[in-house]
């Protein structure tokens, strides 16, 4: 083991200890989340102080094709400078061999940050709290599905096979047996957290066929999106030992829930360590509500940052889990923004519209700009909403063309994310969204063919 190893993080030195690392995984996240970087031997990383990258993987859409996002100059592929953040060194648990991951940061040749990394977009928004003197700090919680094997995009998704040998069953929130089901793909999610350094705060069955959450203990915005960012590769690896997909779509199966990432949000006074939301006798501040006007005003700008496919939307159902509005209320989940039970010290606001399939850089980012916003113009929310959120009126974009263009026309959300940023990400998804709509679907085969 070279010198490098010493700036290891403490669970990554004792997933090495008396083992000879063969292998460094060099990594940065793509507008999807996707994980993008470069293999290297461990010898070699040790002699590194950065690799290369070309810019164009911002510009990619989901499918691997490119917009017109490259700007003025057209698409001539700019190499970036990677630099390794040594904090994110974690182990890759499931590889053949021992192997490490490591996060890096965008560059250009400046020495600026890429404007459209989104690493590099949340610690922009962090950095304007910590101009204030404020330290946000979030927990996300994780749903998604495992479900059986699906190689052919033609068929739907079905439920996996539990241990019992029957297909995992709906409507069975918060059933250990059903938890028990899935045992021993939850084992090795475990194991895989442990060997990286995470700290699961728990594991739930959710109402979906097969649908799980993980929590998170709350923490400090860019790590907790680091976490989340390891977290989807992991559950990956530790299905498919077990012959099943673990999936993020936010909705994979019709006639279940979809599948969220909740974000908890409150915000800490640098100086004194008090959380803002809450005042000397514990009750609610003008800035907690601040906050929640915030969300309120600017959260229908980023919904295309939080629900960023065409698949997004149809997890927005009334009745299903899942919000059609930006209601705020207490202890209420039928509503878009819920303020939990909680201690005075730990205030908090949920933001329940981000999908599980949104990059968890950007969604936390674009979540913590609506406060932001809040904040620094003194927003205020509506009434807070009493009863059943989903007897009350939509008024959230039900498809990703109408929250493109909500997005688009987000000055002031673009300054808090970046301008480059917001000029890349909304050509990319419309790019995407254009190709969605070439597709020809199954019920319009079935119901206009020879009907209309």
């Amino acid at each position: 083991m070279t010198d490098w190893t010493d700036q290891l993080p403490e669970a990554a030195r004792a997933y090495l200890e008396g083992r000879r690392l063969d292998e460094v995984e060099c990594i940065v996240s793509d507008l999807p989340g996707i994980a993008r970087g470069k293999a290297v031997p461990a010898s070699k990383f040790g002699r590194m102080n950065y690799f290369h990258l070309p810019d164009s993987i911002f510009y990619q859409t989901i499918t691997g094709d490119w917009g017109e996002a490259a700007g003025k100059e057209g698409f001539i592929e700019r190499d970036m400078l990677l630099y390794p953040d040594m904090s994110t060194a974690t182990a890759a648990p499931w590889t053949a061999d021992w192997t490490l991951q490591v996060i890096h940061d965008a560059f250009d040749r400046k020495g600026d940050p890429i404007p459209f990394s989104p690493r590099n977009v949340l610690k922009r928004v962090v950095k304007l709290y910590h101009d204030q003197g404020w330290k946000p700090v979030v927990a996300p919680e994780m749903e998604f599905y495992l479900v059986a094997r699906n190689l052919d995009p033609a068929k739907k998704i079905e439920p996996m096979m539990g241990r019992s040998g029957r297909p995992a069953a709906a409507r069975q929130a918060y059933s250990m047996s059903a938890v028990d089901e899935f045992g021993p793909v939850i084992d090795d999610i475990y194991d895989f957290a442990e060997a990286q350094g995470f700290e699961i705060d728990g594991i739930t069955q959710e109402g979906g066929a097969g649908q799980l959450e993980i929590n998170l203990r709350h923490g400090s915005p860019v790590k907790l999106a680091d976490e989340v960012f390891y977290f989807k590769r992991l559950i990956r690896e530790a299905a498919l030992r077990h012959d099943c997909f673990a999936t993020f779509m936010a909705k994979p199966i019709a006639e279940e829930p979809g599948s969220a990432m909740h974000i908890h949000h409150s915000v800490l006074d640098i100086e004194t360590g008090q959380n803002i939301f809450s005042g000397p006798q514990g009750g609610e501040t003008d800035a907690f509500f601040n906050f929640l006007g915030g969300m309120q005003k600017y959260l229908p700008s980023v919904i295309a940052v939080m629900a960023p496919y065409v698949n997004s939307y149809r997890r927005y159902v009334r009745d299903h889990a899942a919000p059609i509005n930006l209601a705020w209320g207490r202890d209420n989940r039928t509503t878009g923004i819920r303020v939990p039970l909680s201690q005075p010290e730990s205030r908090r606001v949920e933001n329940r519209l981000a999908g599980m399939d949104c990059n968890p850089y950007l969604g936390i980012a674009a979540s913590l700009a609506c406060g932001y916003l809040g904040l620094m113009n003194e927003e205020w929310p509506d009434k807070q909403f009493k009863g059943d959120a989903y007897e009350s009126e939509e008024d959230i974009p039900r498809v990703l063309g109408e929250a493109l263009d909500l997005f688009e026309g987000a000055d002031k959300l673009h300054e808090v994310l970046g301008e480059e940023f917001a000029r890349v990400y909304a050509i990319v998804k419309r790019t995407e969204y254009e190709e969605f709509l070439q597709v020809i679907s199954p019920w319009e085969r079935e119901h206009l063919l020879l009907n209309v």
